[in-house]
């Protein structure tokens, strides 16, 4: 069994990113708008941060009250699009209740989006173009092509179907000439179905809700789920229980988690290139 270390490969993702700012003598900036205060959120916008810092990228906060209106938020991100300095915006998710999320995110300009979900970059996914992946899907990607797992023939089985990583991975995965499967809450012998899983994906954020039973020998887990128990970050797997039954499975913390906040590193450098080239 191999443990798929994300925060390894995130380091060398993140020093060439590095390399590549200081060699072209790159002006890049990320403007991440933050409404609310949500604690999750301001953790992940601090890596975020740190990681520009480190490869030299200009990063800017916008801190928006909890009460500040969708118009209010889509202003803010017009004129981010307008500026010419604004090489990437991200909306940090969630936001309150009364925002569409997917309404504001919508309307950054797709080649300053470097989450990767508006819907001309979804469409660019669907279609098996180039664009700005969405990030988690592009760093599930990228582990196992450093692992070396091949996709094509593979029978993929993801539990979860939300549109930042079930619904794209899925497409990913088949652009990738996979076999795919999509679980979800409806989804009737659950267990039976992952049990044929060459490639078993967890993106649902449900402690424990992938035992052994569920697993098939030799088979690769990726856990893209995050709970919290105990005071203790977990993910969707249990990793005690199965790790004995996988070829490769993805710790939580440590696997996929690192891995996006490297792709967003990535998908600026990108989204600098697509705006050069028109």
């Amino acid at each position: 069994m191999t443990i798929m270390d994300g925060k390894m490969l995130r380091d060398k993702i993140i020093d060439d990113v590095k390399d590549k700012i200081e060699k072209n003598n790159l002006k890049l900036n990320l403007a991440i708008i933050l409404v609310g205060d949500n604690e999750a959120s301001k953790i992940y916008v601090r890596n975020k941060e740190k990681a520009c810092e480190y490869v030299g990228i200009k990063c800017d906060k916008y801190l928006l009250d909890k009460r500040t209106s969708e118009d209010e938020v889509i202003s803010l991100i017009d004129r981010l699009n307008d500026d010419e300095e604004v090489t990437g915006i991200i909306l940090q998710s969630p936001v309150p209740n009364h925002i569409d999320f997917d309404k504001c995110a919508g309307t950054i300009k797709y080649y300053k989006d470097v989450d990767g979900f508006t819907k001309d970059n979804i469409y660019n996914l669907y279609m098996n173009k180039d664009g700005l992946v969405p990030c988690t899907v592009k760093g599930i990607i990228r582990l196992l092509d450093e692992y070396k797992i091949e996709l094509e023939g593979k029978h993929v089985v993801i539990v979860g179907r939300g549109n930042i990583v079930g619904k794209p991975l899925s497409h990913a995965m088949m652009n990738r000439n996979a076999t795919v499967t999509v679980c979800h809450s409806k989804t009737k012998n659950l267990d039976g179905i992952c049990r044929t899983a060459d490639i078993l994906v967890s993106a649902v954020g449900r402690a424990n809700l992938i035992n052994k039973e569920m697993v098939k020998d030799g088979a690769i887990v990726i856990d893209v789920g995050i709970s919290r128990v105990d005071n203790k970050v977990v993910g969707d797997a249990s990793f005690d229980e199965i790790k004995d039954k996988c070829s490769y499975i993805t710790p939580v913390p440590g696997g996929v988690g690192p891995m996006t906040v490297a792709m967003i590193m990535e998908n600026i450098l990108l989204a600098k290139e697509m705006k050069d080239n028109g």
